[in-house]
């Protein structure tokens, strides 16, 4: 798979210029199809993109669903919430009318029950993605594709379109769209910052076992190029 790369001076820079690629994306998606589908990481690094999409005029809003990648098994009162997240960030100004479809769907743990109640959701988002962001840990994870997780063979592999995972690194029980769900965009890019994840990226295009670092998967795949959008 060839990466096409990005590479920024400053995180503002980035984020401005990520929004711009996400916003052609959507007003695609819209004028093709009616409607587009945006699928967004949580964490710190997307604060900035976030805050800078969150302002773009020039999208029709009214007509964009936005769903995260992945997301941790809490209420949206946490603030461990991804959700919680891209409503504080991103569903404001201009983006405030979106659709917002989330992922947790209630419940002390992802069981059977909730993962239902949460695919059942992701049923009715309009597909493909028009853009999918995803981010990376620095133990090579991406969405919630971490070493050691409990169905991260299903996880990479399986229809889903999400499957539970808990995983030593994971901390909660999560919640996570499958590989080949994600991999059915139009758009797909990793953003990441710093020169620790620059050399974790650098890492994981060596031959070596996915199981060791996930995101392995997303940049062998040949299914739709990936964009790497990155800052020190």
């Amino acid at each position: 798979m060839s990466i096409e790369r990005h590479v920024f001076a400053t995180k503002e820079k980035l984020a401005e210029a990520l929004a711009d690629a996400i916003a052609e994306n959507l007003n695609a998606g819209i004028d093709a199809h009616g409607k587009a589908t945006l699928a967004v990481s949580g964490g710190s690094t997307p604060k900035r993109f976030f805050e800078a999409l969150s302002r773009r005029e020039d999208v029709d809003w009214e007509n964009v669903v936005v769903t995260l990648v992945d997301e941790r098994w809490v209420d949206e009162t946490s603030d461990r919430s991804n959700a919680r997240l891209v409503k504080e960030y991103l569903l404001q100004g201009p983006a405030k009318a979106a659709t917002f479809v989330p992922l947790y769907s209630g419940g002390a743990e992802p069981d059977a029950a909730g993962i239902e109640r949460t695919n059942a959701a992701l049923a009715e988002l309009p597909a493909p993605f028009d853009a999918i962001i995803l981010g990376m840990g620095s133990d090579g994870h991406t969405a919630s594709f971490f070493p050691g997780g409990d169905t991260l063979s299903d996880a990479l592999t399986g229809e889903g379109p999400a499957i539970a995972i808990r995983a030593p690194g994971a901390g909660e029980a999560r919640v996570t769209f499958t590989l080949p769900r994600l991999l059915a965009t139009r758009a797909l890019y990793l953003h990441i910052e710093g020169d620790e994840k620059a050399q974790v990226f650098d890492k994981a295009l060596e031959t070596g076992p996915v199981e060791d670092m996930p995101v392995r998967a997303v940049l062998s795949q040949s299914v739709v190029p990936v964009s790497l959008f990155w800052c020190p």
